[in-house]
């Protein structure tokens, strides 16, 4: 009898235990695509189960195992990168956290954000993990908050904003690396044991050679339209670091966020440290879905206006460099009124009095017009722009300063540089030093006097050129491994300040070329300069590039006198696949040329819902031969522009046709090629002809000519 009561007993607590275990907390976080799952294990602490394709049913949910630990610590059993390492003020390194709770709320629309709270049962330190979803663009935003209730501060030495696991047989990661004029070169590899880094400790400046974003493709090379590829790219203006680890079972995981080196920080009690966003999506259909669904989120949530239209623009830098006066400025804003461009753009050389900017040797930081140049100041030049029907934009550099200026000689102290060091300039210039609160009211001010004095100003294109050198912050004194972190929170409160009284002030973003392309940044400006480098050719290469993260309405493309063995057709069409701009003199055109960019101006505003807000389809890499080509297609596709480049094709080269993408399948569509020369002809096969979707799509068309440093635009139009 005692025996029968014994089994009874066990099984009913077999039966109790194997109950629990299949009620194992489960925290879904889901877009329309995209699973991401975490199951807190009978240990209390939190795992990461699965991420990839949407699971829609909870009895397979159930069945996934608990995969790797969510926000792996320092200090215990772990042997790899971990997530988060803190010293405690005992001298204990070590950290355990155990999950407490969850919450999902809805933020809009759309958008949801889910907070999963972990604690260390010994230490009071709490670890918040959150995890924003666009449900249709199918993006996720992770970042962390630390804090603790220690009696003295806790430091912390790694800190990342979010740590994601993955299980393929094998992984490919691309990357986008360069230099000055040579930005965001793709390069793919296939990852194996051990840690791959991607990182910067530039501190401004900071994507100079490396871009804050990747692709990483499972199990086969990434391809455009199939395959599963995750991006990621992280929302912080300064050091980044993506750690990518496969351990000895073959398991990858994926570490984002600030660049730990040089920045231990010390977080007091009850003070929340918040990491920049991590940005995610996962497809299961290649990089353009992938592509496009962090273009439509973009536009719709992160980029200053993104529903917004954008100002095309004449620049005169590459027209006349440090070389002008105001008449030779009044005549290029008739250059620009004649070429049918929104605005004109004043770009560096225009300021400094003691020190006057005729050279990127002085002058900076000393934010008062040349006198001889500009005798009757930016109001004379808003007021001409304004009579000839155009706006006005001007070009800053707020952040930096000359050694040879004024300011410099009056707040050296403002400056980032070593007390004890002969300075080390980088282009001529040092770094001010935005964690200290007085800094930041002067670079405001900057702006704030332009627009106060000259309401007038349009725009602005906002650079910033150079690294931070000479490493050393005269404001923190006993927490310098402070400054890169609060440098760059420095920066967002000057940003946030100019925002919120300028709200539609529309800037560029701009950093020695393409030294600044984050999504944090671009909530405070509307476009970024992708590259110093406006050859046609290169350009297909780097808005190539870029186009994996960023919508075409973001990218400024300018059309300049580099390589001038490509056409000014060749040029303007290549600058077309983006914000188009134009900087270069038009009175040195052919009058040929001239009605050439006029018209290429007017289909560009004709077209601009397509080009700027459509969805856009990478068809022929100019990676993989001698020819490129990409489209645009609106939202109801019944309208699309396609760009075909013949770059450097070999004779008698055998071209096959292009396929498109994105039209409707059982609609027609009407060829035609536009942005010809004037008194040209088109030579396509197929223009002002009539063919399905389906055929387009499945067979193609010839789009290219075999010609040297040949481009086509071709409007493709739904028959009504």
């Amino acid at each position: 009898m005692k025996n029968r009561l014994f089994l009874l007993i066990s099984l009913i607590m077999a039966v109790s235990i194997s109950l629990k275990a299949s009620e194992k907390k489960v925290i879904p976080i889901s877009t329309d695509n995209i699973s991401l799952i975490y199951k807190v294990g009978d240990d209390g602490r939190l795992y990461q189960s699965y991420l990839g394709q949407k699971l829609r049913f909870g009895s397979d949910i159930d069945q996934l195992p608990l995969g790797g630990e969510a926000y792996i610590t320092h200090g215990m059993e772990d042997y790899f990168e971990p997530a988060i390492r803190v010293l405690h003020n005992d001298g204990n390194p070590s950290l355990l956290l155990k999950y407490v709770s969850d919450e999902t709320r809805q933020l809009q629309p759309n958008v949801s954000e889910t907070v999963i709270r972990l604690k260390d049962e010994v230490y009071p330190v709490a670890v918040d993990l959150h995890f924003v979803t666009y449900s249709k663009e199918n993006i996720i935003k992770a970042y962390t908050e630390i804090s603790h209730q220690e009696k003295k501060p806790v430091t912390l030495y790694n800190y990342a904003s979010s740590l994601l696991h993955l299980d393929a047989g094998k992984y490919f990661l691309t990357e986008f690396a360069g230099d000055w004029a040579h930005e965001v070169n793709m390069t793919e590899q296939q990852l194996s044991f051990g840690k791959k880094v991607l990182d910067t400790k530039l501190g401004s400046r900071a994507n100079m050679f490396n871009s804050p974003f990747f692709l990483l493709a499972l199990n086969e090379k990434a391809n455009e339209n199939e395959g599963e590829v995750l991006f990621g790219t992280i929302g912080w203006t300064g050091n980044f670091r993506f750690t990518f680890e496969v351990d000895n079972e073959n398991k990858l995981r994926i570490l984002s966020g600030i660049n730990n080196y040089a920045s231990e920080y010390s977080l007091k009690p009850k003070e929340t440290f918040r990491t920049p966003e991590f940005i995610f999506t996962f497809s299961a259909e290649g990089k353009g879905k992938a592509s496009r669904d962090f273009h439509k989120w973009a536009r719709k949530y992160q980029v200053k206006d993104g529903d917004q239209p954008r100002l095309t623009l004449l620049n005169n830098w590459e027209a006349t460099y440090f070389d002008f006066n105001e008449d030779k400025l009044v005549g290029i804003m008739d250059e620009a009124a004649t070429l049918g461009v929104d605005m004109f753009l004043l770009d560096d050389g225009w300021f400094a009095n003691k020190y006057p900017r005729s050279s990127d040797h002085q002058g900076l930081g000393d934010w008062d017009e040349t006198v001889e140049k500009l005798p009757n100041g930016i109001g004379k030049l808003v007021k001409e722009a304004t009579a000839k029907g155009i706006k006005f934009g001007l070009w800053i550099e707020p952040e930096m300063v000359n050694p040879k200026s004024e300011l410099y000689e009056k707040h050296k102290d403002w400056v980032i540089h070593l007390p004890n060091r002969d300075e080390y300039y980088f282009r001529n210039q040092l770094v001010l030093d935005l964690s200290n609160p007085e800094v930041q009211d002067y670079v405001f001010g900057i702006v704030d006097k332009l627009m106060t004095k000259y309401p007038g100003i349009a725009y602005f294109k906002w650079d910033c050129n150079s690294p931070i050198t000479n490493i050393y912050s005269p404001y923190l004194k006993d927490k310098q491994s402070h400054l890169y972190i609060e440098h760059v929170r420095g920066l967002y409160n000057v940003l946030e300040r100019v925002k919120a009284k300028y709200p539609n002030l529309p800037m560029m973003l701009c950093s020695g070329g393409g030294g600044r392309t984050d999504y944090e940044a671009l909530k405070y400006f509307t476009e970024f300069w992708p590259s110093d480098n406006t050859d046609p050719i290169e350009r297909i290469f780097i808005q190539w590039g870029y186009s994996h993260f960023f919508p075409s309405k973001t990218m400024a493309a300018h059309v300049t006198s580099w390589n001038k063995s490509a056409s000014v057709k060749f040029r303007t069409d290549v600058a077309m696949m983006g914000k188009l701009g134009f900087d270069i003199r038009i009175h040195e055109m052919s009058p040929a040329e001239q009605e050439y960019c006029k018209g290429a101006v007017k289909n560009f505003n004709r077209l601009s819902c397509t080009l700027l807000e459509g969805d856009q389809y990478r068809l022929v890499s100019p990676y993989d031969g001698n020819h490129s080509a990409m489209m645009f297609v609106n939202e109801a596709a019944d309208k699309a522009v396609l760009f075909a480049f013949d770059i450097h094709p070999r004779y008698a080269e055998n071209m096959q046709p292009v396929r498109l993408q994105g039209l409707n399948p059982d609609a027609q569509y009407e060829i035609k090629e536009i942005n010809l020369v004037p008194g040209t002809k088109s030579a396509l096969s197929c223009n002002e002809k009539t063919f399905s979707g389906e055929f387009l799509m499945k067979v193609g068309i010839p789009v290219f000519s075999g010609r040297q440093l040949a481009s086509r635009v071709i409007e493709i139009s739904k028959v009504k």
